[in-house]
């Protein structure tokens, strides 16, 4: 379990001043001067020894990212933050961003001068109000402070940052769509490449980070490289906060150390599953979007990338989301199943017809109204749509229901065999 003095995010509750005044007294924006000051080569040097990895989902390394950067420029470069937290199941940025937003700010300057960004623009979910509010007033409060802006902390950066509100759209959340919406445009992803790095936001060389990957570096950069990587094992280093909800007797948000068990996870922090541990059926572990485990695999499995992976999951964003034996598990896919069909920009064939075909055949599935083949059939529809689409959302909506059939295709063969045995309805 890890200890409070290891956390990163002391006010993840609220419980504080959220204000500069209260970040300040926590350590916020301590020595950031000198840290600039250290140039744009240790900075992301000290990112990459950290082996902090992107906390949205993808898990790419930041301080490679960051690298990707051009040194040299004749186009400004620009850091966009993604705080379009869309994934059902996950609610961390919303908490980073309403109860230690100070964190965020600095962790935006702090970036930008690791890659020579000159401006920074976080696009934040619609329906985040007030989160917004609070995150406006710490940029505003920055400002006046002298941390933003030329001449930023007295370094001579000069780094200016924006907020965005966006509108609600869950492929808005991919970054080449993101990109698109804070254009203007429609968000439909763009075909990569080129990548961000070369061509990005209005063109211009550009890096897209989460919330929670920028709101660590402050902390990771004054407390070194070492003291991060020393949690976790190698590879999935650092801390993380999950996300934990469903049939859990509190559901919650907290920090902890990466690797950390599951099970342990869930009883330390949750209260248990709801009716105890013997009631699991499922776990989500990483947002909607990541294949679910049975109980077998949820009862040993390590909570970092590798791990999920390897359970032919993934970490995502460390949404936990979890199902006891009252769950009707074809149901509730049929739902994620309907959710991802809605959310689909609609501009890759694969995505755009097969969500739609995912949702119907899962809802007749759950009713029995189905042959024993078309589980095969939805199988194969499935790698019809993941690696055929221009972003990601197509694993996305492909993997729930890939996942679904890999741990439950007995509870959708007998579901199915059920109804036949029924006696048809008169008509």
């Amino acid at each position: 379990m890890l200890a409070d003095k290891d956390r990163v995010f002391t006010n993840l509750y609220g419980q504080f001043d959220w204000t500069l005044k209260g970040a300040q007294a926590r350590g916020d924006w301590d020595g950031t001067k000198d840290l600039i000051l250290k140039g744009r080569d240790w900075l992301v040097n000290e990112v990459k020894n950290s082996g902090l990895r992107g906390r949205g989902g993808a898990g790419f390394p930041t301080g490679l990212k960051w690298s990707f950067m051009p040194k040299q420029s004749d186009r400004p470069c620009y850091l966009v933050v993604n705080a379009d937290e869309s994934e059902p199941g996950t609610c961390k940025d919303r908490d980073i961003i309403r109860n230690d937003p100070h964190k965020l700010v600095e962790g935006c300057l702090l970036a930008g001068a690791a890659m020579g960004a000159t401006a920074g623009y976080i696009y934040i979910r619609g329906e985040f109000y007030n989160e917004a509010l609070n995150l406006q007033a710490a940029i505003e409060q920055a400002y006046a402070a002298g941390f933003l802006g030329k001449n930023a902390c007295g370094s001579g950066f000069d780094f200016d940052l924006y907020l965005h509100r966006g509108a609600g759209a869950y492929i808005c959340g991919e970054e080449m769509g993101l990109l698109e919406s804070l254009e203007g445009k429609p968000g439909k992803p763009r075909l990569k490449p080129p990548f961000p790095a070369g061509v990005g936001l209005f063109g211009c060389p550009s890096t897209v980070n989460n919330v929670e990957t920028l709101a660590v570096v402050p902390t990771i950069l004054r407390r070194g490289a070492p003291w991060f990587a020393s949690f976790g094992r190698p590879k999935n280093e650092g801390t993380k906060v999950f996300c934990i909800s469903g049939h859990v007797n509190k559901p919650c948000n907290v920090e902890e150390a990466m690797s950390i068990p599951l099970r342990e996870l869930i009883e330390t922090h949750a209260g248990g599953v709801r009716g105890g541990w013997d009631n699991l059926l499922a776990v989500i572990p990483g947002g909607s979007s990541m294949p679910v485990l049975s109980k077998s695999i949820a009862d040993t499995i390590l909570m970092d990338f590798d791990a999920l992976r390897d359970a032919k999951s993934g970490l995502g964003t460390a949404a936990i989301v979890v199902m006891d034996k009252s769950t009707d598990i074809i149901k509730a896919f049929a739902r994620i199943a309907k959710f991802y069909k809605h959310e689909s920009c609609g501009q890759c064939t694969p995505c755009r017809e097969g969500t739609g075909w995912m949702w119907r055949m899962l809802e007749r599935i759950a009713k029995g109204d189905a042959d024993i083949s078309d589980i095969d059939l939805l199988q194969t529809v499935t790698t019809q749509i993941e690696g055929h689409t221009i972003c990601a959302f197509g694993e996305g909506a492909a993997w729930p229901v890939q996942g679904l059939i890999r741990h439950f295709r007995p509870e959708m063969e007998k579901r199915i065999a059920e109804r036949g045995a029924r006696p048809m309805a008169a008509e």
